[in-house]
């Protein structure tokens, strides 16, 4: 079974947010690592970009496949994580403490969209 942590927020997608006051560290889910595979490339956008929630904000390819990247919620990136280019395989490693882009959130009522620990774990069975 894969890893979920409680206290963070899921998306239907596979993308977990980790809320730390009014900034939000966005990654994909240990679920969505270990059905990609040996990750290969992240493509991330650029600091200063805008992420609205539901809509794509990157890609994250694997030796088997691509895979989009949809924003949880909607705020300004303020951070992306750089070690990712070199070692893109971090995610691999450990999905959760590996996040790909860091986002002021616009509106936090967002958060209310998305599941729990619980009710991201029964869509993973």
């Amino acid at each position: 079974m894969a890893k979920v942590i409680e206290g963070l927020y899921y998306a239907e997608s596979h993308e977990y947010v980790k809320v730390e006051g009014n900034y939000g560290y966005i990654g994909i889910t240990d679920y969505a690592q270990s059905q990609l595979g040996n990750v290969v490339y992240v493509d991330m956008p650029e600091v200063d970009d805008e992420v609205t929630a539901g809509e794509e904000f990157g890609a994250v390819e694997s030796v088997k496949a691509a895979s989009d990247l949809f924003s949880p919620v909607s705020g300004t990136v303020v951070e992306v994580n750089e070690a990712l280019e070199d070692e893109p395989e971090l995610i691999n490693k450990d999905a959760f403490e590996n996040w790909i882009i860091k986002v002021e959130l616009s509106d936090k009522s967002e958060l209310d969209n998305l599941m729990d620990a619980k009710a991201y774990e029964e869509i993973c069975k």
